[in-house]
Protein backbone atom coordinates (compact mmCIF):
# COMPACT_ATOMS: atom_id res chain seq x y z
CA UNK A 1 0.00 0.00 0.00
CA UNK A 2 1.15 3.53 -0.80
CA UNK A 3 -0.84 5.57 1.68
CA UNK A 4 -1.32 9.18 2.68
CA UNK A 5 -2.37 9.87 6.28
CA UNK A 6 -3.71 13.33 7.11
CA UNK A 7 -3.75 14.24 10.78
CA UNK A 8 -0.89 11.78 11.17
CA UNK A 9 0.54 13.38 14.33
CA UNK A 10 -2.74 13.07 16.17
CA UNK A 11 -3.82 10.43 18.64
CA UNK A 12 -5.36 8.03 16.13
CA UNK A 13 -2.92 9.02 13.38
CA UNK A 14 0.12 7.94 15.36
CA UNK A 15 -1.39 4.57 16.22
CA UNK A 16 -2.42 4.06 12.60
CA UNK A 17 1.10 4.93 11.41
CA UNK A 18 2.66 2.47 13.86
CA UNK A 19 0.40 -0.37 12.77
CA UNK A 20 0.89 0.31 9.06
CA UNK A 21 4.68 0.34 9.46
CA UNK A 22 4.49 -3.21 10.84
CA UNK A 23 3.88 -4.27 7.23
CA UNK A 24 7.22 -3.92 5.49
CA UNK A 25 5.65 -3.25 2.10
CA UNK A 26 3.67 -0.15 3.07
CA UNK A 27 4.92 3.29 2.05
CA UNK A 28 3.52 6.28 3.94
CA UNK A 29 3.24 10.03 3.42
CA UNK A 30 2.26 11.81 6.63
CA UNK A 31 0.63 15.23 6.87
CA UNK A 32 -0.12 17.39 9.90
CA UNK A 33 0.10 21.00 11.05
CA UNK A 34 3.12 20.11 13.18
CA UNK A 35 5.12 17.07 14.25
CA UNK A 36 7.38 16.41 17.24
CA UNK A 37 11.00 17.25 16.51
CA UNK A 38 12.68 14.61 14.35
CA UNK A 39 9.43 12.64 14.12
CA UNK A 40 10.24 9.43 12.18
CA UNK A 41 13.18 11.17 10.50
CA UNK A 42 15.17 8.61 8.55
CA UNK A 43 12.50 5.95 8.86
CA UNK A 44 12.43 3.94 5.63
CA UNK A 45 9.26 4.17 3.57
CA UNK A 46 8.05 7.36 5.34
CA UNK A 47 7.82 10.95 4.09
CA UNK A 48 6.67 13.69 6.48
CA UNK A 49 5.00 16.90 5.26
CA UNK A 50 4.24 19.74 7.65
CA UNK A 51 1.44 22.06 6.57
CA UNK A 52 -2.25 22.87 6.74
CA UNK A 53 -4.88 21.02 4.76
CA UNK A 54 -6.54 24.27 3.72
CA UNK A 55 -3.33 25.41 2.00
CA UNK A 56 -3.50 24.50 -1.70
CA UNK A 57 0.29 24.34 -2.02
CA UNK A 58 0.45 21.85 0.85
CA UNK A 59 -2.21 19.69 -0.79
CA UNK A 60 -0.34 19.86 -4.10
CA UNK A 61 2.88 18.71 -2.39
CA UNK A 62 0.96 15.92 -0.67
CA UNK A 63 -0.82 14.64 -3.77
CA UNK A 64 2.30 14.81 -5.92
CA UNK A 65 3.38 11.71 -4.00
CA UNK A 66 2.67 8.26 -5.43
CA UNK A 67 -0.39 6.93 -3.57
CA UNK A 68 -3.32 4.58 -3.90
CA UNK A 69 -4.94 5.10 -0.48
CA UNK A 70 -5.77 8.12 1.69
CA UNK A 71 -6.61 7.85 5.38
CA UNK A 72 -8.24 11.22 6.08
CA UNK A 73 -8.11 11.91 9.82
CA UNK A 74 -7.34 15.65 9.87
CA UNK A 75 -10.17 17.76 11.31
CA UNK A 76 -11.10 20.60 13.60
CA UNK A 77 -12.58 18.55 16.50
CA UNK A 78 -16.08 18.83 17.93
CA UNK A 79 -15.82 21.47 20.64
CA UNK A 80 -13.44 23.63 18.60
CA UNK A 81 -15.68 23.31 15.53
CA UNK A 82 -18.71 24.42 17.52
CA UNK A 83 -16.79 27.42 18.87
CA UNK A 84 -15.54 28.43 15.40
CA UNK A 85 -17.93 27.21 12.67
CA UNK A 86 -16.06 29.19 10.00
CA UNK A 87 -12.83 27.33 10.74
CA UNK A 88 -14.73 24.04 10.76
CA UNK A 89 -16.15 24.83 7.33
CA UNK A 90 -12.71 25.81 6.03
CA UNK A 91 -11.01 22.59 7.17
CA UNK A 92 -13.68 19.95 7.74
CA UNK A 93 -15.71 20.81 4.65
CA UNK A 94 -14.05 23.03 2.02
CA UNK A 95 -10.45 21.82 2.27
CA UNK A 96 -11.57 18.21 2.65
CA UNK A 97 -13.74 18.39 -0.47
CA UNK A 98 -10.92 20.07 -2.38
CA UNK A 99 -8.48 17.34 -1.37
CA UNK A 100 -10.89 14.57 -2.39
CA UNK A 101 -11.43 16.14 -5.81
CA UNK A 102 -7.70 16.71 -6.28
CA UNK A 103 -6.95 13.14 -5.19
CA UNK A 104 -9.39 11.81 -7.78
CA UNK A 105 -7.54 13.77 -10.45
CA UNK A 106 -4.10 12.68 -9.22
CA UNK A 107 -4.66 8.91 -8.93
CA UNK A 108 -6.89 6.32 -10.57
CA UNK A 109 -9.92 5.79 -8.29
CA UNK A 110 -7.95 5.87 -5.02
CA UNK A 111 -9.33 4.23 -1.88
CA UNK A 112 -10.43 6.97 0.54
CA UNK A 113 -10.84 5.94 4.18
CA UNK A 114 -12.70 8.81 5.81
CA UNK A 115 -12.99 9.10 9.58
CA UNK A 116 -16.52 10.30 10.22
CA UNK A 117 -18.25 10.40 13.60
CA UNK A 118 -21.27 9.21 15.55
CA UNK A 119 -22.02 12.94 15.97
CA UNK A 120 -23.84 12.74 12.61
CA UNK A 121 -26.62 10.89 14.48
CA UNK A 122 -27.41 13.94 16.60
CA UNK A 123 -28.62 14.26 20.18
CA UNK A 124 -30.74 12.92 21.62
CA UNK A 125 -30.41 9.78 19.55
CA UNK A 126 -33.26 7.35 18.83
CA UNK A 127 -34.05 4.73 21.46
CA UNK A 128 -32.22 2.17 19.31
CA UNK A 129 -29.56 2.93 16.70
CA UNK A 130 -28.94 0.77 13.64
CA UNK A 131 -27.73 1.14 10.06
CA UNK A 132 -30.97 2.87 9.04
CA UNK A 133 -31.01 5.48 11.79
CA UNK A 134 -31.55 9.04 10.46
CA UNK A 135 -28.74 11.57 10.13
CA UNK A 136 -29.71 14.63 12.21
CA UNK A 137 -26.47 16.19 13.53
CA UNK A 138 -26.88 18.56 16.48
CA UNK A 139 -23.43 20.16 16.19
CA UNK A 140 -21.49 21.89 13.40
CA UNK A 141 -18.82 19.17 13.55
CA UNK A 142 -21.35 16.42 12.88
CA UNK A 143 -23.07 18.43 10.14
CA UNK A 144 -19.83 18.92 8.20
CA UNK A 145 -18.88 15.28 8.63
CA UNK A 146 -22.29 14.21 7.29
CA UNK A 147 -21.82 16.44 4.24
CA UNK A 148 -18.50 14.77 3.43
CA UNK A 149 -20.07 11.30 3.83
CA UNK A 150 -22.62 12.25 1.15
CA UNK A 151 -20.03 13.81 -1.14
CA UNK A 152 -17.77 10.76 -0.99
CA UNK A 153 -20.66 8.38 -1.66
CA UNK A 154 -21.51 10.43 -4.76
CA UNK A 155 -17.87 10.50 -5.92
CA UNK A 156 -17.73 6.72 -5.47
CA UNK A 157 -20.95 6.28 -7.46
CA UNK A 158 -19.36 8.31 -10.27
CA UNK A 159 -16.20 6.16 -10.22
CA UNK A 160 -13.89 9.00 -9.14
CA UNK A 161 -12.82 7.44 -5.83
CA UNK A 162 -13.51 4.23 -3.90
CA UNK A 163 -14.56 5.41 -0.47
CA UNK A 164 -15.28 3.91 2.94
CA UNK A 165 -16.57 6.33 5.59
CA UNK A 166 -16.09 5.02 9.11
CA UNK A 167 -18.07 6.58 11.96
CA UNK A 168 -15.90 6.59 15.06
CA UNK A 169 -17.25 6.39 18.63
CA UNK A 170 -15.40 7.74 21.67
CA UNK A 171 -11.75 6.69 21.20
CA UNK A 172 -9.73 6.22 24.40
CA UNK A 173 -7.53 7.08 26.08
CA UNK A 174 -6.42 10.32 24.46
CA UNK A 175 -3.53 12.39 25.88
CA UNK A 176 -4.47 14.51 28.87
CA UNK A 177 -3.59 17.79 27.11
CA UNK A 178 -6.40 19.99 25.79
CA UNK A 179 -7.80 18.50 22.60
CA UNK A 180 -10.77 20.70 21.76
CA UNK A 181 -13.04 17.68 22.18
CA UNK A 182 -16.09 17.90 24.42
CA UNK A 183 -15.81 14.14 24.99
CA UNK A 184 -12.33 14.50 26.55
CA UNK A 185 -13.66 13.40 29.95
CA UNK A 186 -13.89 9.83 28.59
CA UNK A 187 -10.08 9.80 28.39
CA UNK A 188 -9.27 12.10 31.31
CA UNK A 189 -10.78 9.63 33.78
CA UNK A 190 -8.14 7.07 32.71
CA UNK A 191 -5.31 9.51 33.46
CA UNK A 192 -6.75 10.53 36.82
CA UNK A 193 -7.32 7.02 38.15
CA UNK A 194 -3.98 5.72 36.94
CA UNK A 195 -2.32 8.58 38.86
CA UNK A 196 -4.52 8.07 41.93
CA UNK A 197 -6.04 11.56 41.57
CA UNK A 198 -9.57 12.60 42.32
CA UNK A 199 -11.73 13.19 39.25
CA UNK A 200 -15.03 15.01 38.85
CA UNK A 201 -17.07 13.43 36.09
CA UNK A 202 -19.11 15.91 34.04
CA UNK A 203 -21.67 13.17 33.32
CA UNK A 204 -23.66 11.09 35.78
CA UNK A 205 -22.74 7.54 36.81
CA UNK A 206 -25.66 6.24 34.72
CA UNK A 207 -24.52 8.07 31.57
CA UNK A 208 -24.13 5.62 28.66
CA UNK A 209 -21.29 5.84 26.12
CA UNK A 210 -19.99 4.07 23.01
CA UNK A 211 -16.26 3.42 23.31
CA UNK A 212 -13.33 1.86 21.45
CA UNK A 213 -9.60 1.67 22.19
CA UNK A 214 -7.26 3.52 19.85
CA UNK A 215 -5.52 0.26 18.95
CA UNK A 216 -8.80 -1.33 17.83
CA UNK A 217 -9.71 1.89 16.01
CA UNK A 218 -6.49 1.80 13.97
CA UNK A 219 -7.01 -1.88 13.21
CA UNK A 220 -10.47 -1.10 11.87
CA UNK A 221 -9.16 1.75 9.73
CA UNK A 222 -6.56 -0.53 8.17
CA UNK A 223 -9.29 -3.10 7.56
CA UNK A 224 -11.21 -0.33 5.73
CA UNK A 225 -8.39 0.06 3.26
CA UNK A 226 -8.68 -3.50 1.96
CA UNK A 227 -12.37 -4.39 1.90
CA UNK A 228 -14.54 -4.53 -1.19
CA UNK A 229 -16.64 -1.37 -0.94
CA UNK A 230 -19.33 -3.04 -3.05
CA UNK A 231 -20.19 -5.14 0.02
CA UNK A 232 -21.07 -1.96 1.94
CA UNK A 233 -24.38 -0.07 1.94
CA UNK A 234 -24.93 2.38 -0.92
CA UNK A 235 -23.91 5.17 1.45
CA UNK A 236 -20.43 3.58 1.73
CA UNK A 237 -20.70 4.35 5.46
CA UNK A 238 -20.33 2.04 8.46
CA UNK A 239 -20.87 2.81 12.12
CA UNK A 240 -18.24 0.81 13.97
CA UNK A 241 -19.17 -1.88 16.51
CA UNK A 242 -18.63 -0.50 20.00
CA UNK A 243 -18.50 -1.35 23.67
CA UNK A 244 -21.49 0.34 25.31
CA UNK A 245 -21.14 1.02 29.02
CA UNK A 246 -22.16 3.43 31.75
CA UNK A 247 -19.72 5.89 33.26
CA UNK A 248 -19.93 3.98 36.57
CA UNK A 249 -19.06 0.70 34.81
CA UNK A 250 -16.11 2.33 33.07
CA UNK A 251 -14.84 3.82 36.33
CA UNK A 252 -15.15 0.47 38.12
CA UNK A 253 -13.10 -1.38 35.49
CA UNK A 254 -10.41 1.31 35.29
CA UNK A 255 -10.18 1.30 39.10
CA UNK A 256 -9.74 -2.49 39.11
CA UNK A 257 -7.07 -2.40 36.40
CA UNK A 258 -5.14 0.43 38.13
CA UNK A 259 -5.60 -0.83 41.71
CA UNK A 260 -7.33 2.39 42.69
CA UNK A 261 -10.60 3.12 44.46
CA UNK A 262 -13.61 4.08 42.32
CA UNK A 263 -14.43 6.52 45.12
CA UNK A 264 -11.79 8.84 43.66
CA UNK A 265 -14.47 9.73 41.08
CA UNK A 266 -17.33 12.05 42.01
CA UNK A 267 -20.11 13.25 39.72
CA UNK A 268 -21.34 16.71 38.79
CA UNK A 269 -23.35 16.21 35.62
CA UNK A 270 -23.43 18.91 32.96
CA UNK A 271 -26.81 18.68 31.21
CA UNK A 272 -25.45 19.57 27.76
CA UNK A 273 -22.54 17.11 27.94
CA UNK A 274 -24.84 14.40 29.26
CA UNK A 275 -27.26 14.92 26.38
CA UNK A 276 -24.57 14.81 23.69
CA UNK A 277 -22.17 12.23 25.15
CA UNK A 278 -23.97 10.36 27.93
CA UNK A 279 -27.24 9.17 26.41
CA UNK A 280 -25.98 6.76 23.77
CA UNK A 281 -28.60 4.02 23.34
CA UNK A 282 -28.33 0.34 22.44
CA UNK A 283 -26.83 -0.05 18.97
CA UNK A 284 -26.64 -2.72 16.28
CA UNK A 285 -24.00 -2.45 13.56
CA UNK A 286 -24.85 -5.27 11.17
CA UNK A 287 -23.26 -3.72 8.06
CA UNK A 288 -19.94 -3.14 9.80
CA UNK A 289 -19.84 -6.57 11.41
CA UNK A 290 -20.68 -8.31 8.13
CA UNK A 291 -17.80 -6.39 6.55
CA UNK A 292 -15.38 -7.64 9.22
CA UNK A 293 -15.16 -4.67 11.59
CA UNK A 294 -14.84 -5.46 15.28
CA UNK A 295 -15.05 -3.89 18.74
CA UNK A 296 -12.62 -4.56 21.59
CA UNK A 297 -14.44 -7.69 22.71
CA UNK A 298 -15.10 -6.61 26.30
CA UNK A 299 -14.93 -3.52 28.49
CA UNK A 300 -12.04 -5.01 30.45
CA UNK A 301 -10.01 -5.58 27.27
CA UNK A 302 -10.83 -2.09 26.05
CA UNK A 303 -9.58 -0.60 29.34
CA UNK A 304 -6.39 -2.66 29.27
CA UNK A 305 -5.63 -1.53 25.72
CA UNK A 306 -6.41 2.10 26.56
CA UNK A 307 -4.15 2.06 29.62
CA UNK A 308 -1.35 0.54 27.55
CA UNK A 309 -1.08 3.62 25.34
CA UNK A 310 -1.11 6.25 28.11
Amino acid sequence: MKAIITGAAGFVGRQLTQQLLMNGSNELTLLDNSFPENYLNGTPRVAVITGQLQDSDTRRQLLDRDFNTIFHLAAVPGGAAEADPALSRLVNLDATLAMMEEAAAAAKCPRIVYTSTIAVLGAPMPAQVDDLSPIVPAMTYGAHKAMIELALADMTRRGLVDSVSVRLPGIVARPAAASGMKSAFMSNVFHALRAGREFVSPVSPRATMWLMSVTQCATNLIHSSGIDSNTLPASKVVTLPVIRCTMAELVAVIATETNQSPDLVSYQADADLEEHFGTQPPITTAAAEQAGFRNDGSLAELVRRALAVL
